[in-house]
């Protein structure tokens, strides 16, 4: 194997995810799962679940990771990558910690995780690690030996992942019609947090003013709407903005919601918008719901015609950009210098998490981080 190919410590990744219902009957467990702690009622539960049962009762999140994995391992095996893939997540089935189990006994002892968010903040990290710092723990009551597990740097502005959505902005400009086409607004949507989660996003340097999580949102909006302009001689007026609030009406949240925001495009005679969902890797149900269902239903009431790009998802180039970070974490880890791939303004991010970087609601252990209690 060439260098370049070379995966050198690590023997495994891990595709790491939210995880989701695949039938009615799954969804309020799966929702227990994920607000296990909060005390909410299971009744509470069921009308939340209406999004599901809308669908169904199946998100479609599996699938698109069925299909992600699938990407991954083509990719891989095409460019000689030898580095089995594995998959794992923290609401649903296949559960983190029966993966981590499996690839325990199958002998991984070093693996890298790619986590299916590409922005920093609580909920898009350190969560995902103190997952991680959890199935760990689990496995250690239970006498493994535990593996060395460390987590891909944020890859939001990597070229594999912003390239697919450009083009997907792109052709939705190009689907709409020809006389609002040129003077359609981009509405760049990410999923709302509360601000004070937002302002202490990232490495505690950068803390503040929504920190890195919205840094990092605009950073990619404004490489999306120039390539578009230099692609078609057209500069888009463009927002960020943000979607799918949940929790406790007087908790300030990031501003503003799609739906205000179309209200407001409506209000000053926009002719016509591209809702861009850059927060999310994949069509999941915040996708189908909120902008599909919620947001298109605004749209049409306000008589605004909106068409809705597409996310990432397993775009080939996806993959690729994936085996990309691979590489150079592995190099990395093998003491040697890399160009780490990272268009716009803010360079490529830390590959391990310093001390108070998206710090948790309350003290919890997390792994692949400064402060992991699995060094």
């Amino acid at each position: 194997m060439s260098d370049a190919l070379d995966a050198t410590p690590y023997d495994a990744l891990l595709l790491l995810s939210f995880g989701g219902p695949e039938g009615p009957d799954d969804v309020v467990p799966f929702l227990e799962n994920v607000t296990r702690g909060r005390g909410i009622p299971k009744e509470r539960l069921k009308e939340v679940g209406q999004h599901y049962f809308l669908f169904g009762g199946v998100s479609p999140i599996n699938d698109q990771n069925r299909a992600l994995l699938d990407a991954l391992r083509k990719d891989f095996a095409d460019h000689g990558l030898d580095l089995p893939v594995y998959w794992g997540n923290r609401n649903w089935a296949p559960y983190l910690t029966d993966t981590l189990r499996e690839m325990t006994a199958d002998g991984r002892r070093r693996i890298l995780v790619l986590a299916t968010s590409a922005y920093a903040s609580y909920s898009g990290c350190r969560q995902y690690r103190e997952n991680l710092a959890d199935s760990l723990a689990a496995l250690e009551a239970e006498g493994l030996e535990l593996p060395k597990v460390d987590k891909l740097r944020h890859y939001f502005n990597h070229e594999g992942f912003l390239e697919p959505m450009i083009d997907g902005v792109l052709q939705s400009l190009a689907d709409l019609p020809e006389e609002v086409r040129d003077g359609a607004h981009i509405a760049f949507s990410t999923h709302s947090i509360p601000t004070a989660s937002a302002d202490s996003s990232g490495p505690v340097e950068g803390h503040g003013e929504g920190g890195a999580y919205v840094e990092q949102h605009l950073d990619v909006a404004q490489l999306i709407a120039d390539a578009v302009r230099e692609r078609t001689g057209v500069d888009h007026p463009w927002r960020l903005v943000y979607q799918s609030r949940s929790g406790a009406p007087h908790i300030p949240w990031l501003e503003p919601d799609i739906c205000d925001h179309l209200e407001e495009l409506h209000g000053v005679g926009a002719p016509a918008v591209v809702v861009a969902p850059i927060g999310f890797v994949s069509d999941h149900m915040e996708v189908l719901y909120d902008l599909d269902t919620e947001a298109k239903a605004k749209a049409q009431e306000l008589g605004l015609p909106m068409r809705r790009s597409a996310t990432v998802g397993a775009d080939p180039r996806f993959a690729a950009a994936v085996r990309d970070l691979v590489v150079e974490r592995a190099a990395v880890e093998r003491g040697q210098e890399v160009t780490p791939c990272a268009l716009g303004a803010l360079g490529a991010s830390h590959n391990l998490c310093p001390v108070g970087c998206c710090p948790a609601r309350a003290p919890h252990p997390a792994a692949a981080g400064a402060d992991s209690p699995y060094a």
